[in-house]
């Protein structure tokens, strides 16, 4: 992790984003004090599809019976 104050940021600011494309966080400080950070975006991962587990887990038969009362009356208090 880089830090650099304000002005070296602002006349370097292209050099700074090469570097940041690279996989380095900058940290813009003024005064010597953190201010802000610059840092790489991580990528979202891929989107679920639906019914991508199909076929590979089973819901038991208990799963839809009722539940006992003592936990039914855990939800009330």
């Amino acid at each position: 992790m880089l830090q650099i104050n304000i002005q070296e940021a602002e006349t370097n600011f292209l050099q700074l984003i090469t570097s940041v494309e690279k996989g380095e966080e900058i940290v813009i400080a003024r005064h010597g004090r953190p201010v802000a950070r610059i840092m790489p975006v991580s990528h979202p991962a891929a989107p679920r599809k639906p019914g991508s587990a199909k076929g590979k887990f089973r819901v038991p038969p208990e799963f839809f019976e009722p539940l006992p009362n003592e936990i039914l009356d855990a939800f009330e208090q």
